[in-house]
């Protein structure tokens, strides 16, 4: 099959619609191999090769399966389940568990001893998002990888070795107290809920109460970043409620499935108790009133026009909201400019 430079065995297989299992690789990191779930068998070659690191080359001839390999991966995938210590049932609490779904597709053997739980935990770290389980981590190092590669602050590292190798930061601070910009990218790409969100409203559901996806805009600046917004239809008394914001997978445009704090985390005012849902006006002794909005429309005119008329156009201003869309922003400054006649007129997104 025909591969472009600098192309790797994964990448050709994909492309010819075989498949190769990952659990550390993620199309925006340089391909690690740490994981040796891709290990495929190259025609001539004494041992087996990560497909996720190793180049194609003419002639080369790849076996993706056989009983050897299969064996392999079978043995690998029950080793990461004795390091990683919760069922099936337990692990599906924040994004699906890529190891046990492969563990499960490749019959790998699911009754092996555990191993001592030897990796260091976090247990202070008072960020009020981001959480590691180190019962759950097998130390793929994608999540370190992703902080290092694409967010660049690499605010936390793998430390320690062998059956301590942990997920940490420098002086195994908190999150507020390093680099971290609390993206939850970590989160994003970690396969088995070692790294997790705080704040899922649902954080777990039975097998008949599915989260159902919906892809849209993130509307908190003018970048435009894709991102699904999850919802258990069984929230809110049966009303429907976000349950979390999960990102879309690598390649999707323009954010490449990357998310910022805003994005991922700043959901929880769509049903908070104190949402603004009817306009308030002050009435005489300085109290807000419930109002419609033709009277809310009348009181700011007003006030606005008082300015005006005591202090000139250019003692007004007017900012807009990056939540609005595109054509309310426009009203926005056409009401600045037209109506009242400044240009003192702003968005937080400057757009």
């Amino acid at each position: 099959m025909p591969f472009g430079d600098g192309e790797t065995i994964l990448d050709v297989t994909r492309r010819a619609g075989r498949q190769v299992p990952t659990l550390c690789h993620d199309d925006r990191l340089k391909p690690a191999g740490a994981c040796r779930t891709c290990l495929v068998q190259i025609e001539g070659a004494r041992r087996l090769a990560p497909a996720c690191s190793t180049k194609a080359g003419d002639g080369m001839q790849v076996t993706t399966a056989n009983e050897r390999i299969d064996e392999h991966r079978q043995n690998l995938l029950a080793l990461y389940l004795v390091d990683h210590h919760q069922g099936h049932d337990d692990c599906e609490d924040g994004a699906p568990c890529e190891l046990h779904a492969m563990a499960a597709a490749y019959g790998a053997p699911t009754d092996w001893e555990p191993l001592p739980l030897a990796r260091a935990e976090r247990p202070n770290d008072d960020n009020p998002y981001i959480e590691f389980r180190a019962d759950r981590c097998i130390a793929c190092a994608r999540c370190t990888r992703y902080c290092d590669e694409v967010e660049g602050v690499s605010a936390i590292t793998m430390a320690k070795r062998g059956i301590e190798t942990t997920v940490s930061t420098a002086d195994a601070l908190g999150l507020f107290d390093t680099t971290c910009e609390l993206c939850g990218g970590c989160v994003a790409v970690c396969p088995t809920g070692a790294m997790a969100e705080k704040m899922p409203l649902v954080a777990k559901a039975p097998p008949e109460r599915k989260l159902h996806k919906v892809r849209t805009t993130c509307n908190y600046c003018g970048v435009g970043c894709q991102m699904d917004i999850n919802v258990d239809g069984y929230g809110n008394n049966g009303k429907g409620q976000v349950a979390k914001i999960t990102s879309p997978p690598p390649g999707t445009l323009p954010s490449d499935g990357n998310l910022c704090v805003k994005g991922r985390f700043a959901y929880d005012f769509i049903d908070h108790p104190d949402r603004l849902k009817v306009p308030l006006v002050r009435n005489a002794q300085g109290e807000l009133k419930e109002a419609t909005w033709e009277e809310a429309l009348a009181a700011a005119a007003k006030g606005l026009r008082a300015v005006e008329a005591e202090h000139g156009k250019d003692a007004l201003a007017f900012v807009s909201s990056s939540r609005c869309t595109v054509e309310e922003n426009y009203l926005v400054q056409k009401l600045a400019r037209v109506a009242f006649g400044t240009n003192n007129v702003h968005q937080c997104a400057a757009t």
